[in-house]
């Protein structure tokens, strides 16, 4: 029987492939069916701690019970993620966020830099045209920024999207939404308002007048910082009391100022009814007291664990909060840093690793006098962008100089320099005149044409050119190295190792959100953390 059976298949398969072609015209064949479209997230909100390295994640994770343990249990968790720039600061960092686009493209060339145009100093956010609401001196916008958000590409697609920015810095609240964001809000240190510009609106909402009308941040004034985890500690850090300037300043450089930032959040949500506006809204809220504290005290210092602890409570807060208002089943969470940080030099010196200061007035100094040497007397230096000089155009074109060589010279006389690793000319960078390794690439992606100071200086690792306190800035690990964790509907769980970069978030969110990435944004879909 089991010998019978093979052959009568055979025979059948041989007679059927024997028949003639049917002559029956075969029907048009069904056109397959379009997926159903994912129901988009409500709410977008964009999480940026201001000076939160990766490591933070590990080293008090025993200690993280809300928002960040949350985040690292529920979220896709990429564990090396970079920035791909240099330098590394806060302007640029916030500006990759929600753009993925280099200072290359972006326009934003760091915290501040020379404007050659207008022969002055300006910020990334400074704008002459707007006057700020709430409080008084200098206003901001999001003008300098040349490229697109998120935000802008669910504006720009028709839906209907809000679009808000808070923090305690003006650049940090303004540039990872972008230039077509409802509001930007910021905290002045004069008035202890949150503040805006009349680039957003005319006045400020009644919301945000009551808020700051009851005064919040003076009941912190006098207020001791204590140890979350010791009660018994001594205060590790005391607040001035009365409610003028000391106490405001102070609060900046403490958990109370992210404390007032995630209060600010929650009305803001409120008021605007963010998650409940028929399409999807964006909320991006960056704690900038972190990066306050750590510029203070350096990376191993009992106030870095303790603000961070703190910083996972109050997200914890947050997020229940949203819960209430919206559902987190509805939300989308991006969570990252806008940079790392160095550890303190003299620290590293007791471990026999590398480190010290470099003061940057002593290396800017040491360029004025190269090119008074060769070329004689003059303001040979107009601006900076940190530690980077803007040369005198002027001057150089007075004394009937090849810019060119005057660049060359004064990046002679730095690479000559102890403790400065490699110093970079705009005309080799310009030209493509570097290597292919991790640095030079980082520093490629730092230039813009037109906005670029004249040498791009990087100093040895764990090497500083602050006089006291630490800092960051550096195409290296420590400095570029922060979380990216995502979290909500349509995001897979899990603990993704290989490389990232911050620059993919965008790109990430706009193929989820099912608009055109932003148009500045060289990253790359992470869809192996996409349902």
């Amino acid at each position: 029987m089991n010998r019978i059976l093979p052959a009568i298949l055979l025979a059948a398969a041989a007679v059927a492939s024997a028949q003639p072609p049917s002559t029956t015209t075969p029907g048009p064949t069904p056109a397959p069916r379009p997926a159903a479209r994912t129901q988009r997230p409500k709410l977008v909100l964009a999480i940026v701690i201001d000076q939160f390295r990766l490591d933070y994640f590990y080293r008090f994770r025993d200690q993280y019970t809300g928002g960040l343990a949350q985040l690292y249990n529920q979220g896709a968790f990429f564990t090396n993620a970079h920035y791909e720039h240099f330098p590394t600061v806060t302007a640029i960092g916030h500006s990759t966020v929600l753009t993925g686009a280099t200072p290359s493209i972006s326009g934003i060339v760091g915290n501040e830099w020379y404007d050659r145009e207008i022969k002055k100093q300006v910020t990334s956010v400074s704008d002459d045209k707007v006057t700020l609401l709430g409080g008084s001196g200098p206003a901001a916008s999001p003008k300098k920024l040349l490229v697109s958000t998120v935000a802008d590409e669910l504006k720009m697609s028709g839906g209907k999207s809000k679009a808000i920015g808070i923090s305690m810095k003006d650049r940090s609240a303004i540039l990872p939404v972008g230039r077509m964001a409802d509001a930007a809000y910021w905290f002045d240190d004069e008035s202890g308002h949150m503040v805006t510009s009349t680039y957003y609106m005319s006045e400020l909402p009644a919301w945000v007048k009551s808020f700051n009308d009851s005064r919040v941040t003076e009941k912190w004034c006098g207020q001791p910082w204590t140890s979350i985890t010791d009660s018994s500690a001594p205060p590790l850090f005391e607040i001035p009391a009365g409610a003028g300037k000391p106490c405001m300043k102070a609060i900046e450089r403490s958990p109370f100022g992210n404390d007032l930032v995630e209060q600010f959040a929650e009305a803001a949500i409120a008021n605007e009814k963010l998650g409940q506006n028929g399409g999807t809204d964006v909320l991006s809220v960056s704690f900038s007291a972190n990066d306050r504290v750590g510029h203070d005290v350096g990376p191993d210092d009992p106030k870095v664990k303790d603000i961070s602890i703190r910083t996972d409570r109050q997200l914890a807060k947050l997020f229940q909060f949203i819960d209430q208002k919206v559902g987190m089943r509805n939300v989308v969470v991006v969570l990252t840093a806008d940079h790392g940080v160095a550890p303190l030099p003299e620290l590293m010196q007791q471990r026999k690793m590398p480190g010290g200061r470099v003061p940057e007035s002593a290396a800017l100094k040491r360029v004025e006098d190269r090119l008074t040497e060769l070329y004689g007397t003059g303001k040979w230096i107009v601006g900076k962008s940190g530690p980077a000089p803007y040369l005198n155009y002027e001057l150089i074109e007075n004394k009937k100089l090849d810019a060119g060589e005057v660049r060359e010279q004064a990046a002679e006389v730095l690479r000559h320099t102890p403790y400065i690793y490699r110093v970079y000319t705009r005309d080799q960078l310009a030209a493509g005149r570097t290597l292919d390794d991790l640095i030079d690439r980082r520093v490629r992606n730092g230039y813009h044409a037109q906005r670029a100071a004249d040498l791009f200086i990087v100093i040895e690792p764990y090497w500083l050119f602050e006089k006291g306190g630490t800092s960051h800035g550096t195409p290296y690990n420590y400095d570029s190295h922060v979380p990216v964790v995502l979290m909500g509907p349509g995001i897979k769980p899990g603990r993704y190792h290989h490389r990232a970069a911050v620059n993919d978030i965008a790109p990430t969110l706009a193929t989820l959100l099912e608009v055109e990435v932003p148009s500045g944004a060289t990253g790359r879909v992470l869809e192996e953390a996409l349902r």
